[in-house]
């Protein structure tokens, strides 16, 4: 907001996510917070409040806000959390998933992908969603160690595997719906 006139100004060309969320530039963050300072952020700029100011006002609100949202789903992510730190410290990322995942890793990956493939099974379904809940938890903690010891291609590499698990993810949800 302009400090005189009190008028909603224009967002920042490539605002930091996590200086917008107010949150430390870390892969751990509290959730709470992060969620707090969107409502409090949300409640200042949402369009709603704008449609009585004039149009560029109007305008500027829906781009803060489009931006705020993005802030908290990227920060709020694990995933993204760590692709965009990385993407902070000049790490280049690569296109598709990186092809250096060990066999073992890439094994289980196609394990995985052979059981989603078989026919509707509850059973299977839960044991495959309870098995990449436990996955995704742990690579969060080493990707958090990694991050701490300021180690960025050794969490590159493990957010690489966490997008596997991520896709392995959408797949089961995907197979869930009943169609």
């Amino acid at each position: 907001f302009c400090p005189a006139c009190r008028a909603l100004q224009p967002p920042a060309p490539r605002p930091d996510l996590f200086r917008l969320m107010d949150c430390d530039r870390s892969f751990r963050i509290d959730a709470r917070q992060l969620q707090r300072r969107f409502r409090s952020l949300q409640r200042a700029v949402h369009p709603d409040r704008f449609g009585q100011r004039p149009p560029k006002e109007q305008y500027y609100s829906e781009q803060h806000s489009s931006l705020i949202n993005k802030a908290y789903q990227t920060l709020l992510n694990p995933l993204s959390r760590g692709f965009y730190l990385l993407e902070l410290s000049g790490v280049e990322l690569a296109q598709e998933t990186d092809c250096d995942a060990d066999s073992a890793f890439l094994m289980e990956i196609m394990e995985i992908n052979e059981k989603l493939a078989e026919p509707k099974n509850e059973d299977s379904f839960e044991e495959i969603e309870t098995l990449i809940k436990v996955k995704q938890e742990e690579l969060t903690r080493e990707v958090t160690a990694a991050f701490e010891r300021d180690d960025l291609q050794e969490a590159k590499k493990l957010l690489g595997k966490m997008k596997y698990f991520a896709n392995l993810e959408d797949k089961l949800k995907s197979k869930k719906i009943p169609s």
